[in-house]
């Protein structure tokens, strides 16, 4: 029996909410059994593909592991200098030593996938082929079942977070309605609440935006003032 296993993640570059890392195992006899289920890089399915894929994968999986980084605890990691390349390298080999395949394939968010390879293969440390390409989520079908993975339970996660902090979108900062939401949240708090990860620029220009705002209305007041 040859097992292969696949990792991706989902909330990269979002804003609001957690990151999501997962990584499904499949004996090779399997791979057949796989492609059927119609897993692929999940931006291209829509909510309701992804929900009945994801329990076709459920199925034919060996072994699935689904690790979620919430935005306090990536805020954490970046004040400890450990950039967003490097907390996905280290996740990555977490999920690859808890599944134990005899290959990995996953999906580099590093411009140099053969240097995230490279990376991920020394923090797991054991004698294992480890491929990291950009795209492997169309490429390889372990993969694109990963990344199926990570979105659903991304997915889930936002409208558990929803219940609380009212519709803020998908949690990315090209989206109007996150936008909308993060700068009326913090013209009602002058904060943001921990789900957010306050150290992306995003964050920095609502902050400056609203401090200038501000400034603009102090300056207003005191030209409309009448002199003595």
């Amino acid at each position: 029996m040859v097992i292969i296993a696949g990792v991706d993640e989902a909330g990269r570059g979002a804003v609001i909410g957690p990151l999501v890392i997962a990584g499904v195992s499949i004996d090779t006899a399997k791979e057949r059994e796989l492609a059927q289920t119609g897993a692929k890089d999940s931006k291209e399915l829509s909510p309701k593909q992804r929900a009945a894929i994801y329990k076709k994968i459920e199925a034919v999986a060996k072994d699935i592991v689904i690790l979620k980084i919430d935005a306090c605890k990536i805020e954490t990691y970046r004040k400890e200098g450990i950039n967003l390349n490097q907390l996905e390298a280290m996740k990555f080999a977490e999920i690859v030593k808890l599944l134990q395949p005899d290959q990995a394939y996953a999906d580099a968010p590093d411009v140099d996938a053969s240097r995230f390879a490279r990376v991920v293969g020394k923090l797991v440390g054991q004698p294992m082929e480890i491929t990291a390409e950009h795209k492997a989520d169309a490429k390889y079908k372990v993969v694109g079942a990963a990344s199926v993975i990570a979105k659903v339970e991304r997915d889930r996660a936002i409208e558990q977070l929803k219940k609380r902090y009212g519709d803020f979108g998908p949690g990315y900062p090209s989206n109007p309605i996150t936008m909308a939401w993060l700068r009326d949240w913090y013209a009602k708090h002058h904060s943001f609440p921990d789900i957010v990860r306050e150290s992306w620029a995003t964050i920095a220009d609502i902050k400056r935006e609203s401090g200038q705002s501000k400034l603009q209305a102090f300056l207003g007041k005191l030209k409309a003032d009448k002199p003595c």
